[in-house]
Protein backbone atom coordinates (compact mmCIF):
# COMPACT_ATOMS: atom_id res chain seq x y z
CA UNK A 1 0.00 0.00 0.00
CA UNK A 2 1.22 3.42 -0.72
CA UNK A 3 2.33 5.76 2.03
CA UNK A 4 -0.39 8.65 1.38
CA UNK A 5 -3.11 5.47 1.17
CA UNK A 6 -2.07 4.61 4.24
CA UNK A 7 -2.25 8.07 6.15
CA UNK A 8 -5.36 8.48 4.40
CA UNK A 9 -7.78 5.47 4.69
CA UNK A 10 -6.91 3.13 7.50
CA UNK A 11 -8.87 4.72 10.30
CA UNK A 12 -12.00 2.74 11.10
CA UNK A 13 -14.82 2.38 12.51
CA UNK A 14 -13.29 2.43 16.43
CA UNK A 15 -16.09 0.94 18.84
CA UNK A 16 -14.19 0.55 21.91
CA UNK A 17 -16.76 3.04 23.93
CA UNK A 18 -19.35 1.63 21.73
CA UNK A 19 -19.46 -1.40 23.98
CA UNK A 20 -21.32 -4.46 23.75
CA UNK A 21 -24.68 -4.72 21.18
CA UNK A 22 -27.03 -3.92 23.95
CA UNK A 23 -25.60 -1.35 25.65
CA UNK A 24 -27.10 1.59 24.85
CA UNK A 25 -29.05 2.78 21.69
CA UNK A 26 -26.42 5.42 20.30
CA UNK A 27 -23.83 2.91 21.19
CA UNK A 28 -25.65 0.00 18.74
CA UNK A 29 -26.64 2.52 16.38
CA UNK A 30 -23.15 3.14 15.68
CA UNK A 31 -22.03 -0.05 15.47
CA UNK A 32 -24.48 -0.85 12.61
CA UNK A 33 -24.11 2.74 10.94
CA UNK A 34 -20.55 2.09 10.69
CA UNK A 35 -19.68 -1.56 9.48
CA UNK A 36 -16.90 -1.00 7.28
CA UNK A 37 -17.38 -2.10 3.62
CA UNK A 38 -20.68 0.40 3.98
CA UNK A 39 -23.10 -2.49 1.59
CA UNK A 40 -25.50 -1.04 -1.23
CA UNK A 41 -28.68 0.64 -0.49
CA UNK A 42 -30.68 -1.48 -2.44
CA UNK A 43 -34.03 -0.90 -5.01
CA UNK A 44 -35.98 2.46 -3.25
CA UNK A 45 -39.03 2.39 -2.21
CA UNK A 46 -41.81 2.00 -4.72
CA UNK A 47 -43.07 5.54 -3.99
CA UNK A 48 -39.85 7.45 -3.99
CA UNK A 49 -39.19 9.97 -6.82
CA UNK A 50 -36.50 10.27 -8.57
CA UNK A 51 -35.04 12.60 -6.37
CA UNK A 52 -35.98 10.99 -3.38
CA UNK A 53 -34.25 7.46 -4.44
CA UNK A 54 -30.67 9.58 -5.56
CA UNK A 55 -26.95 9.42 -3.41
CA UNK A 56 -25.90 12.46 -5.04
CA UNK A 57 -25.62 15.51 -2.76
CA UNK A 58 -27.86 17.88 -5.24
CA UNK A 59 -30.60 15.80 -5.04
CA UNK A 60 -30.01 16.51 -0.92
CA UNK A 61 -29.15 20.29 -1.97
CA UNK A 62 -32.72 20.52 -3.19
CA UNK A 63 -34.26 21.00 -0.27
CA UNK A 64 -31.26 21.13 2.19
CA UNK A 65 -29.79 24.54 0.35
CA UNK A 66 -28.06 25.68 3.44
CA UNK A 67 -26.39 22.40 4.40
CA UNK A 68 -25.40 21.90 1.19
CA UNK A 69 -23.59 25.26 0.56
CA UNK A 70 -21.59 24.66 3.77
CA UNK A 71 -21.16 21.12 2.68
CA UNK A 72 -19.74 22.29 -0.62
CA UNK A 73 -17.11 24.49 1.04
CA UNK A 74 -16.25 22.04 3.38
CA UNK A 75 -12.96 19.01 3.59
CA UNK A 76 -15.42 16.24 3.20
CA UNK A 77 -16.90 17.32 0.11
CA UNK A 78 -13.31 17.32 -1.40
CA UNK A 79 -12.33 14.28 0.02
CA UNK A 80 -11.66 12.76 -2.71
CA UNK A 81 -9.15 14.85 -4.35
CA UNK A 82 -5.89 14.71 -6.62
CA UNK A 83 -3.77 13.40 -4.32
CA UNK A 84 -6.69 10.53 -3.39
CA UNK A 85 -7.60 9.91 -7.22
CA UNK A 86 -4.03 9.95 -8.46
CA UNK A 87 -3.07 7.48 -5.93
CA UNK A 88 -6.02 5.58 -7.14
CA UNK A 89 -5.27 5.62 -10.74
CA UNK A 90 -2.04 3.44 -9.58
CA UNK A 91 -4.44 0.40 -8.91
CA UNK A 92 -5.69 -2.16 -11.29
CA UNK A 93 -9.71 -1.01 -11.77
CA UNK A 94 -11.35 -3.86 -9.64
CA UNK A 95 -8.86 -3.63 -7.28
CA UNK A 96 -11.61 -3.46 -4.87
CA UNK A 97 -10.21 -4.71 -1.80
CA UNK A 98 -7.21 -1.82 -2.17
CA UNK A 99 -9.46 0.85 -2.96
CA UNK A 100 -11.24 0.20 0.28
CA UNK A 101 -7.96 1.60 1.92
CA UNK A 102 -8.84 4.52 1.25
CA UNK A 103 -12.84 4.97 0.20
CA UNK A 104 -13.60 3.81 4.01
CA UNK A 105 -13.45 6.87 4.85
CA UNK A 106 -13.24 9.47 1.79
CA UNK A 107 -16.04 7.97 0.01
CA UNK A 108 -17.83 5.14 1.75
CA UNK A 109 -20.69 4.18 0.00
CA UNK A 110 -20.69 0.64 -1.88
CA UNK A 111 -22.40 3.00 -5.10
CA UNK A 112 -19.05 5.48 -4.73
CA UNK A 113 -16.80 2.54 -4.99
CA UNK A 114 -19.21 1.15 -8.14
CA UNK A 115 -18.75 4.68 -9.40
CA UNK A 116 -14.50 4.64 -9.30
CA UNK A 117 -14.64 1.24 -10.82
CA UNK A 118 -16.99 2.12 -13.50
CA UNK A 119 -14.46 5.81 -14.15
CA UNK A 120 -10.97 3.51 -13.66
CA UNK A 121 -12.52 0.97 -15.99
CA UNK A 122 -13.73 3.38 -18.75
CA UNK A 123 -11.44 6.44 -18.18
CA UNK A 124 -8.12 6.03 -16.75
CA UNK A 125 -7.91 10.02 -16.30
CA UNK A 126 -9.84 10.14 -13.96
CA UNK A 127 -10.12 14.33 -13.22
CA UNK A 128 -10.92 15.75 -9.45
CA UNK A 129 -13.73 18.23 -10.33
CA UNK A 130 -16.01 20.55 -7.79
CA UNK A 131 -19.19 19.97 -6.26
CA UNK A 132 -20.80 22.39 -8.37
CA UNK A 133 -19.57 20.35 -12.05
CA UNK A 134 -22.71 18.84 -13.06
CA UNK A 135 -20.73 15.99 -14.42
CA UNK A 136 -19.42 14.91 -10.63
CA UNK A 137 -19.42 11.67 -10.48
CA UNK A 138 -20.25 10.25 -7.09
CA UNK A 139 -17.11 9.10 -6.06
CA UNK A 140 -15.68 12.32 -6.86
CA UNK A 141 -18.38 13.89 -4.14
CA UNK A 142 -16.16 13.00 -1.15
CA UNK A 143 -17.42 11.80 2.11
CA UNK A 144 -21.01 12.99 1.15
CA UNK A 145 -24.46 13.78 2.57
CA UNK A 146 -25.19 10.41 2.10
CA UNK A 147 -22.87 8.12 3.50
CA UNK A 148 -23.37 9.47 7.06
CA UNK A 149 -26.98 10.31 6.50
CA UNK A 150 -28.48 7.40 4.28
CA UNK A 151 -28.55 3.78 4.97
CA UNK A 152 -30.70 1.28 2.95
CA UNK A 153 -32.51 4.71 1.19
CA UNK A 154 -33.55 5.57 4.87
CA UNK A 155 -32.20 8.83 6.42
CA UNK A 156 -31.03 9.16 10.19
CA UNK A 157 -30.70 12.47 11.55
CA UNK A 158 -30.17 14.02 14.90
CA UNK A 159 -33.41 15.22 16.19
CA UNK A 160 -34.55 18.64 15.49
CA UNK A 161 -33.21 21.81 17.89
CA UNK A 162 -35.88 21.47 19.58
CA UNK A 163 -35.54 17.80 20.77
CA UNK A 164 -38.65 16.72 18.55
CA UNK A 165 -38.68 13.78 16.09
CA UNK A 166 -40.73 13.47 12.59
CA UNK A 167 -44.54 12.60 13.32
CA UNK A 168 -44.01 8.21 12.04
CA UNK A 169 -48.07 9.46 10.35
CA UNK A 170 -46.26 12.66 9.03
CA UNK A 171 -46.27 12.75 4.45
CA UNK A 172 -42.30 13.76 4.64
CA UNK A 173 -40.09 14.03 1.57
CA UNK A 174 -38.40 10.75 1.39
CA UNK A 175 -40.31 9.26 4.58
CA UNK A 176 -38.65 11.54 6.94
CA UNK A 177 -35.82 10.39 8.88
CA UNK A 178 -35.14 8.35 11.68
CA UNK A 179 -34.13 10.61 14.77
CA UNK A 180 -30.63 9.56 16.98
CA UNK A 181 -28.74 11.20 19.16
CA UNK A 182 -25.70 9.36 17.66
CA UNK A 183 -25.23 12.08 15.29
CA UNK A 184 -24.43 14.61 18.30
CA UNK A 185 -21.85 11.94 20.01
CA UNK A 186 -17.70 12.14 19.55
CA UNK A 187 -17.90 8.87 18.51
CA UNK A 188 -19.93 9.05 15.59
CA UNK A 189 -16.57 11.55 13.86
CA UNK A 190 -14.01 9.05 16.01
CA UNK A 191 -15.74 6.54 12.68
CA UNK A 192 -12.90 7.97 10.52
CA UNK A 193 -11.16 9.92 13.02
CA UNK A 194 -9.38 7.59 15.16
CA UNK A 195 -7.54 4.25 14.46
CA UNK A 196 -7.84 1.26 15.80
CA UNK A 197 -6.10 -0.46 18.70
CA UNK A 198 -4.35 -2.28 16.49
CA UNK A 199 -4.24 0.31 14.08
CA UNK A 200 -0.93 1.35 12.58
CA UNK A 201 1.81 2.71 14.92
CA UNK A 202 4.92 4.47 15.13
CA UNK A 203 6.48 4.99 18.82
CA UNK A 204 3.92 3.17 20.23
CA UNK A 205 1.34 6.02 19.45
CA UNK A 206 -1.24 5.65 17.11
CA UNK A 207 -1.10 7.65 13.61
CA UNK A 208 -4.49 8.97 13.69
CA UNK A 209 -5.78 9.28 18.04
CA UNK A 210 -7.77 12.31 17.63
CA UNK A 211 -10.68 10.70 19.64
CA UNK A 212 -8.80 9.78 22.20
CA UNK A 213 -7.08 13.28 22.14
CA UNK A 214 -9.86 14.18 22.88
CA UNK A 215 -10.87 12.20 25.61
CA UNK A 216 -8.24 12.69 27.88
CA UNK A 217 -8.59 16.47 27.54
CA UNK A 218 -11.10 18.66 29.84
CA UNK A 219 -12.98 19.33 26.79
CA UNK A 220 -13.66 15.53 26.98
CA UNK A 221 -14.37 15.20 30.23
CA UNK A 222 -16.56 18.14 29.90
CA UNK A 223 -18.82 16.53 27.45
CA UNK A 224 -17.78 19.58 24.54
CA UNK A 225 -18.18 17.31 21.70
CA UNK A 226 -16.35 17.60 18.74
CA UNK A 227 -19.08 18.72 16.50
CA UNK A 228 -19.97 22.12 19.04
CA UNK A 229 -16.58 23.45 17.59
CA UNK A 230 -16.68 21.67 14.55
CA UNK A 231 -20.06 21.86 13.61
CA UNK A 232 -21.36 24.89 15.30
CA UNK A 233 -25.19 25.78 15.01
CA UNK A 234 -25.43 22.37 13.31
CA UNK A 235 -23.46 23.92 10.13
CA UNK A 236 -22.24 21.05 8.09
CA UNK A 237 -18.64 22.89 7.40
CA UNK A 238 -16.00 20.74 9.60
CA UNK A 239 -13.76 23.84 9.65
CA UNK A 240 -10.32 22.47 11.32
CA UNK A 241 -6.47 23.38 10.65
CA UNK A 242 -6.92 24.47 7.33
CA UNK A 243 -8.87 27.23 8.48
CA UNK A 244 -7.34 30.62 10.00
CA UNK A 245 -10.48 31.86 11.79
CA UNK A 246 -10.83 28.14 13.30
CA UNK A 247 -6.94 27.95 14.35
CA UNK A 248 -6.93 31.03 15.82
CA UNK A 249 -9.87 30.68 18.10
CA UNK A 250 -8.05 27.59 19.66
CA UNK A 251 -4.32 29.23 20.52
CA UNK A 252 -3.24 32.03 22.32
CA UNK A 253 -0.05 33.84 20.86
CA UNK A 254 1.84 36.10 22.56
CA UNK A 255 5.41 38.08 22.21
CA UNK A 256 7.00 40.35 24.13
CA UNK A 257 8.45 43.51 23.79
CA UNK A 258 12.15 42.55 22.09
CA UNK A 259 15.23 44.04 24.41
CA UNK A 260 18.24 44.93 23.00
CA UNK A 261 21.28 43.60 25.64
CA UNK A 262 24.87 43.43 25.51
CA UNK A 263 25.15 43.26 21.32
CA UNK A 264 22.08 41.05 21.54
CA UNK A 265 18.15 40.89 20.74
CA UNK A 266 16.28 39.11 23.03
CA UNK A 267 12.54 38.40 22.84
CA UNK A 268 10.27 35.97 22.99
CA UNK A 269 7.39 33.95 21.58
CA UNK A 270 4.34 32.18 23.05
CA UNK A 271 1.63 29.29 21.50
CA UNK A 272 -0.45 28.22 23.91
CA UNK A 273 -3.80 25.74 23.19
CA UNK A 274 -6.14 27.14 24.85
CA UNK A 275 -9.20 26.04 22.74
CA UNK A 276 -8.48 23.22 21.09
CA UNK A 277 -9.75 19.60 22.26
CA UNK A 278 -6.69 17.45 21.12
CA UNK A 279 -3.53 17.76 20.07
CA UNK A 280 -2.35 20.80 18.45
CA UNK A 281 -1.99 19.89 15.61
CA UNK A 282 -3.55 16.30 15.60
CA UNK A 283 -2.23 13.75 13.51
CA UNK A 284 0.66 14.21 11.15
CA UNK A 285 0.61 15.83 8.50
CA UNK A 286 0.31 19.29 9.49
CA UNK A 287 3.08 21.37 10.66
CA UNK A 288 3.44 24.73 12.64
CA UNK A 289 6.09 27.01 12.83
CA UNK A 290 7.00 30.15 15.10
CA UNK A 291 9.78 31.93 13.79
CA UNK A 292 11.64 34.88 14.34
CA UNK A 293 14.11 37.16 12.59
CA UNK A 294 15.61 40.89 11.89
CA UNK A 295 14.79 42.47 9.51
CA UNK A 296 16.57 45.56 7.51
CA UNK A 297 15.12 49.11 6.80
CA UNK A 298 14.22 47.85 3.38
CA UNK A 299 11.24 45.21 5.28
CA UNK A 300 13.93 42.03 4.05
CA UNK A 301 14.43 39.25 6.45
CA UNK A 302 18.35 39.20 7.56
CA UNK A 303 18.36 35.29 6.98
CA UNK A 304 21.33 34.86 10.10
CA UNK A 305 19.04 36.32 12.11
CA UNK A 306 16.24 33.49 11.99
CA UNK A 307 15.31 31.49 14.50
CA UNK A 308 12.56 29.10 14.35
CA UNK A 309 10.53 26.44 16.60
CA UNK A 310 8.24 23.03 14.91
CA UNK A 311 5.02 22.21 16.40
CA UNK A 312 3.99 19.01 14.77
CA UNK A 313 4.54 14.74 14.69
CA UNK A 314 7.35 14.36 12.22
CA UNK A 315 7.77 11.31 10.87
CA UNK A 316 9.72 9.94 8.26
CA UNK A 317 8.72 9.83 4.62
CA UNK A 318 8.37 6.17 3.95
CA UNK A 319 6.31 6.03 7.77
CA UNK A 320 9.18 4.11 8.99
CA UNK A 321 9.80 5.99 12.43
CA UNK A 322 8.74 9.39 13.93
CA UNK A 323 11.27 11.91 14.48
CA UNK A 324 10.03 13.70 16.81
CA UNK A 325 6.35 15.00 18.42
CA UNK A 326 6.46 18.35 19.28
CA UNK A 327 2.53 18.91 19.59
CA UNK A 328 0.48 20.50 22.46
CA UNK A 329 -1.83 19.02 24.52
CA UNK A 330 -4.51 21.26 25.77
CA UNK A 331 -3.33 23.73 28.14
CA UNK A 332 0.29 23.41 27.23
CA UNK A 333 2.59 25.93 25.38
CA UNK A 334 5.31 25.88 23.44
CA UNK A 335 8.18 29.05 23.62
CA UNK A 336 10.45 30.23 21.03
CA UNK A 337 13.23 31.99 22.90
CA UNK A 338 15.05 34.39 20.97
CA UNK A 339 18.28 35.65 21.42
CA UNK A 340 19.94 36.22 18.42
CA UNK A 341 23.04 38.51 17.65
CA UNK A 342 21.60 42.63 17.01
CA UNK A 343 22.58 42.77 13.01
CA UNK A 344 24.06 45.80 12.67
CA UNK A 345 21.43 46.64 9.22
CA UNK A 346 18.37 45.54 11.69
CA UNK A 347 15.63 48.12 12.35
CA UNK A 348 12.81 45.52 13.51
CA UNK A 349 11.62 42.26 15.14
CA UNK A 350 9.72 40.14 13.20
CA UNK A 351 7.54 37.14 15.33
CA UNK A 352 5.54 34.92 13.39
CA UNK A 353 3.14 31.56 13.15
CA UNK A 354 2.72 29.60 9.60
CA UNK A 355 1.34 26.71 9.30
CA UNK A 356 1.71 24.29 6.90
CA UNK A 357 -1.77 22.37 6.78
CA UNK A 358 -0.68 19.75 4.57
CA UNK A 359 3.11 19.68 5.04
CA UNK A 360 3.84 15.78 4.86
CA UNK A 361 1.97 15.63 1.99
CA UNK A 362 3.52 18.44 -0.10
CA UNK A 363 6.78 16.52 0.20
CA UNK A 364 5.08 13.00 -0.57
CA UNK A 365 3.58 14.92 -3.75
CA UNK A 366 7.38 16.03 -4.21
CA UNK A 367 9.34 12.62 -4.12
CA UNK A 368 6.52 11.04 -5.89
CA UNK A 369 6.79 13.54 -8.90
CA UNK A 370 10.53 13.47 -8.34
CA UNK A 371 10.61 9.94 -8.87
CA UNK A 372 8.51 9.26 -11.37
CA UNK A 373 6.13 6.96 -9.49
CA UNK A 374 3.41 9.06 -9.74
CA UNK A 375 2.36 7.94 -13.62
CA UNK A 376 -0.58 7.50 -14.91
CA UNK A 377 -1.30 9.41 -11.65
CA UNK A 378 1.30 12.43 -12.50
CA UNK A 379 -1.00 15.16 -13.59
CA UNK A 380 -3.28 15.06 -10.63
CA UNK A 381 -0.20 14.48 -8.01
CA UNK A 382 0.91 17.96 -9.55
CA UNK A 383 -2.49 19.52 -8.98
CA UNK A 384 -2.44 18.10 -4.77
CA UNK A 385 0.76 19.21 -5.05
CA UNK A 386 0.26 22.81 -5.87
CA UNK A 387 -3.16 22.65 -3.58
CA UNK A 388 -1.07 21.56 -0.86
CA UNK A 389 1.29 24.60 -1.42
CA UNK A 390 -1.69 26.98 -1.46
CA UNK A 391 -2.81 25.79 1.97
CA UNK A 392 -0.39 27.45 4.01
CA UNK A 393 -1.25 30.76 5.54
CA UNK A 394 0.60 32.94 8.14
CA UNK A 395 -1.32 32.64 11.33
CA UNK A 396 0.42 35.37 13.59
CA UNK A 397 2.59 38.00 12.48
CA UNK A 398 4.27 40.93 14.90
CA UNK A 399 6.91 43.79 14.27
CA UNK A 400 8.52 45.26 16.68
CA UNK A 401 11.19 48.61 16.31
CA UNK A 402 14.50 47.81 17.63
CA UNK A 403 15.42 50.39 20.13
CA UNK A 404 19.16 50.62 19.88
Amino acid sequence: MSVLLLLLGLAGCDTRDAAQPGANPVSDFLLRHWVRPLVAQGAPPAHFSALEASLDARACGTCHDAQFKDWSTSLHSRAMGPGVLGQLLEMPPHATDEHQDCLRCHAPLKEQADSLVSALSQVRAVASRSAEDATMALHEQGLTCSACHVRGHQRYGPPRKDGSAPDATARLPHDGWTSTAAFGDSRFCASCHQFPEDGFALNSKLLENTYEEWKASRHGREGKTCQSCHMPERRHLWRGVHDPEMVKSGVTIEATVPHIQPGAVRSKLTIRNTGTGHLFPTYVTPKVILEGFQEDAGGQMLEATRRGYIIARQVAPDLSAEVADTRLPPDTEAVLDYRVALEPRAVSLVFRVRVEPDAFYTELYRSLLESGAASPGKGLIKKALQESLASQFILYSRREKLQK
